[in-house]
């Protein structure tokens, strides 16, 4: 899951973006609406955690502008106007969910995971392939109902390679899915994780590699 934080405040947005990063998201940052519209225009998000009160592009603004995209991401307006008339004129605006400030973490969590679920393009809770079973909310993953004991970074890789299936992510999409912006490109950090994840889903191997396109899940008693 790719997210994009639209915060001015820098230090709230760094405690959102490392909190959400160990929760196995991919976090890119802006802190004004000029710079959200452009990260907006570069990559794909499933869900903008947006305040409302930003310099450059008002959020109300950009909360419009997102959900006039044809493959739009999902808004969670997070402000500090949490009145209930602040809350109507935000999901009046188009936002898909919002919270007020202050705000309980987990809680934000469990409504971005409901968000990517509602985005008109995700797919089942449960994805399931080659014997393998990842459930994204309760960050469970089984091969052959043998629990995997995952990093977040493997969950997620597993589960983009799931989403994926039974096409080919390469690199870069991994990287882009997976990491987020500060990723190094000519890093070798996909290959490692691969490796790990490999080990840890044991034989037959069901991440298949094709030079020059990418990986995919395969059955090895079906589709090679």
């Amino acid at each position: 899951m790719r997210i994009l934080v639209v915060e001015d405040t820098r230090s709230l947005a760094e405690i959102l973006a490392e909190g959400l990063r160990d929760q196995g998201m991919a976090v890119d940052v802006a802190h004004d609406g000029l710079a959200a519209a452009a990260k907006l225009d570069l990559n794909a998000y499933d869900v903008v955690v947006l305040d409302r009160d930003v310099p450059g592009i008002h959020g109300d603004v950009l909360c419009q502008m997102i959900t006039e995209r044809d493959d739009r991401a999902m808004v969670l307006m997070l402000t500090a106007a949490g009145s209930p008339g602040d809350r109507v004129s935000g999901l009046t605006l188009g936002a898909d969910d919002y919270l007020a400030k202050p705000f309980h973490f987990p809680e934000l969590v469990l409504r971005l995971r409901a968000l990517a679920r509602r985005r008109p393009f995700a797919r089942a809770r449960t994805l399931r392939a080659a014997g393998i079973e990842l459930d994204p909310v309760r960050r469970t993953a089984t091969r052959d109902s043998r629990r995997l004991d995952l990093s977040v970074k493997e969950f997620a890789l597993l589960e983009a390679l799931l989403r994926a299936g039974p096409g080919f992510l390469s690199t870069e999409e991994l990287l882009e899915q997976v990491w987020d912006e500060n990723a190094d490109p000519f890093t070798n950090t996909v290959t490692v994780t691969i490796g790990r994840l490999r080990r840890k889903l044991g034989s037959p191997s069901v991440i298949t590699t094709t030079p020059g396109v990418g990986y995919r899940i395969a059955d090895p008693a079906g589709e090679v």
